[in-house]
């Protein structure tokens, strides 16, 4: 692990310093153990087993995050680490391992062939999905990764400053981080997928209090690790703490049913919420209730109503061109003129409810299996 700290400007603040648990050892700034040329290592380690499924996943990732609270720089975080996990199945069962020492692979291939053995369950058999090799590089715009720490905490700085400046701002909240995640994600079916996952996001919000009244006002952007992104929001930023003061004495709204105009970003977040997560087919398939609501051909609204999840549309955040199953981005109906048509599913809950798989599997990062979630979900 290295850490870099420079001085700091004059101001009350107190810093708390994260680290990861990783294995990669550190050279005169260069790491000596990642997962570069692993190629053949995870063939032979995935090959000559007897399992019905295998799929190996390695990491490697470099994060930084910095926490603004008022005046307070309060959290600096940059953490490198390396790993990978396992996933076996047997009969039905899976065996999930996960590790930060990435030798010694076809033992750990043993152990969740091992521990799938002990969960089997007769009637699951995946499909057999298109063989895939390939290499992903996303490379837009300002990489966030090869910003200096000094450039980014000044930008954030410039920010907090102007919203603190601001009629009635109390305090602020700000939080960054930026990732570079490298991903490399081999089957026992044949494919061999490298990757490379940027990602950026940041959230600005001001506080405003007069009296017993408190309000407040925000902003949130992210973007695939292109730094360019949150450059320039000077006057966005100022705007922020004028509607947090503003909302001060804003009317409240009276109880009843309203003909409303929708904030594009607000109707987005209704539909992740209210209706998107009701797709993800992990949840359906383990609920009968909820099964005999998401029924396919149901209808749900006029013809007007369309919802779609599309993991598969360039330069947008939450796209990717593989899950971490292999499977291609797609795009997915969920709702078409009005009728439910679709879900989201894994190669697993695709495989249980005879659907097609829609490439919507992913982990957290190689700690977690994968598991259904949305990509970029609109109305």
């Amino acid at each position: 692990m290295m850490l870099l700290i420079w001085p700091f400007r004059k101001t009350n603040f107190h810093l708390t310093i994260s680290t990861v648990e990783s294995n990669i050892a550190f050279h005169k700034g260069k790491s000596y153990n990642t997962i570069t040329n692993m190629h053949n290592k995870i063939i032979d380690a995935i090959t000559g087993h007897n399992a019905d499924y295998i799929e190996a996943h390695l990491e490697e990732s470099e994060s930084t995050q910095f926490i603004y609270r008022g005046v307070k720089l309060e959290e600096v975080n940059r953490v490198r680490s390396c790993g990978g996990n396992i996933r076996a199945l047997v009969k039905g069962g899976w065996g999930f391992v996960s590790f930060n020492d990435i030798n010694h692979l076809r033992n750990k291939v043993t152990l969740a062939i091992s521990e799938a053995r002990l969960t089997n369950r007769e009637g699951l058999t995946l499909p057999h999905p298109q063989v895939i090799v390939d290499t992903v590089s996303v490379q837009e715009g300002k990489e966030a990764a090869n910003i200096p720490l000094l450039e980014k905490k000044q930008l954030l700085e410039e920010y907090n400053d102007i919203m603190l400046s601001c009629q009635g701002i109390q305090s602020t909240i700000i939080k960054y981080t930026d990732t570079k995640r490298k991903v490399i994600f081999a089957n026992s079916q044949g494919s061999y997928i490298e990757q490379i996952k940027p990602d950026l996001n940041l959230r600005l919000t001001a506080i405003a209090r007069k009296n017993d009244e408190i309000q407040q006002s925000g902003l949130s952007l992210g973007s695939r690790g292109d730094f360019s992104v949150i450059e320039d929001l000077h006057q966005q930023v100022k705007e922020i703490g004028n509607r947090a003061f503003a909302l001060l004495d804003a009317p409240y709204a009276k109880s009843g049913e309203h003909t409303v105009v929708l904030d594009p970003v607000l109707a987005g977040v209704f539909v992740h919420e209210a209706f998107g997560h009701l797709s993800e087919a992990d949840f359906v398939y383990q609920n009968n209730r909820l099964r005999n609501i998401m029924t396919i051909g149901r209808k749900f609204g006029g013809k007007h109503l369309n919802i779609i999840d599309d993991g598969s549309i360039s330069a947008l955040r939450g796209s990717y061109k593989y899950d971490d199953e292999g499977t291609p981005a797609t795009r997915t109906y969920l709702i078409q003129e009005g009728i439910l048509t679709g879900r989201l599913h894994s190669i697993e809950t695709a495989a249980t409810m005879k659907e097609k798989p829609t490439g919507n599997a992913r982990a957290i990062n190689y700690r977690f299996p994968p598991i259904v979630r949305m990509s970029n979900t609109f109305i």
